[in-house]
């Protein structure tokens, strides 16, 4: 597995890394047997960058986490997030609330200092003001976090805080589906020596090229229930395009598979060819995908003249079929 260093924090990372999403169960029921044989995955597999939230599953991602790493000598560097707690969002920010919801992650991931807490999605003008920034600063420096990050919905979220200089990674929304930010923001985040943490990978399971119309998803999973942002930003789900649609458009791009890659081997090795991207968080409901994942490190990059032809196909195909700002 190989490595990368995340932003300013000095961390050493694996470029793959591990989602903790589904650990919480909002992609369906996910049982504790599971979310350890995951994880155990994980750890083999030479992944040490795991990304949850205080949201997931209520904390039930967390939790399951601190009791994998429970006496453990060596950890991965565990990244959680805070700002979408209901005593937050949509316009409860105040300093003594978000330092509570962090004291409650470092609670459940049993640690007196968390490795990076990432801003979780909060509203842009909250972002603006400022204020939740010099927050963040404020808990470093208190050593309750080593580092502070930022999770966003859009480029433009993005290009608010890249300047700020204790700002150590921004996660975005970043694939075949959605290239935008490879012109808009990388530049901007190599010069802050800023890390990507890139999520979404294949557009919530739809660049696996394992999905087919008609296709029904478990009622608490959110690809089921938030299609149309029904509960969040469309964009989280199947990046903001129709499902038939993005279906189609894998079947176009099955052609130019290269000879021995799938076509999810395709999307995250993609990701991983831009050298601004740090880590690549993949998210899996069975310890197979999670080894299947890692092992996408070890593929060589594409060739140009695809990445060029996957290029073109974005934008003239599919940035129209984008339905929410990105």
């Amino acid at each position: 597995m190989r490595k990368r260093t995340l932003g300013k924090s000095g961390f050493q990372v694996s470029e793959i890394g591990l989602g903790c999403w589904q650990l919480g169960g909002d992609f369906g029921p996910v049982s504790d047997a599971r979310s350890q044989d995951i994880l155990a995955a994980a750890d083999r597999g030479g992944i040490d960058f795991w990304d949850t939230a205080d949201v997931y599953g209520g904390g039930a991602s967390e939790t399951r986490i601190a009791r994998y790493l429970e006496g453990r000598d060596t950890r991965p560097v565990v990244a959680t997030k805070v700002g979408r707690s209901p005593d937050l969002y949509p316009d409860g920010y105040r300093k003594n609330a978000v330092r509570a919801g962090i004291e409650a992650s470092a609670q459940r991931l049993g640690v007196d200092c968390l490795d990076l807490v990432q801003l979780h999605c909060v509203p842009p003008e909250v972002l603006q003001a400022g204020d939740i920034l010099a927050w963040m600063e404020d808990f470093r420096s208190e050593g309750l976090i080593r580092a502070m990050g930022a999770s966003v919905e859009t480029l433009a979220e993005a290009q608010m805080v890249i300047a700020h200089p204790a700002l150590t990674s921004l996660q975005i929304i970043f694939n075949m589906f959605r290239q935008d930010a490879a012109s808009e923001l990388f530049p901007a985040a190599q010069e802050h020596r800023v890390g990507i943490i890139v999520r979404l990978p294949l557009a919530s399971g739809v660049l696996s090229g394992k999905m087919r119309h008609g296709q029904t998803f478990d009622e608490s999973d959110h690809r089921n229930y938030n299609r149309h942002g029904e509960a969040f930003s469309q964009g989280e789900t199947f990046s903001g395009i129709a499902f038939d649609t993005a279906v189609d458009l894998v079947e176009e791009m099955r052609a130019w598979l290269p000879d021995g890659m799938s076509m999810a081997e395709m999307a995250m090795r993609w990701i991983l060819d831009h050298p601004a991207v740090t880590t690549v968080i993949t998210g899996a409901s069975r310890p197979g995908q999670v080894t299947e994942n890692a092992g996408v490190s070890d593929l060589p990059p594409l060739d140009p003249e695809l990445h060029s032809r996957l290029s073109e196909f974005y934008r003239s195909r599919v940035a129209q079929e984008i339905v929410v700002d990105i």
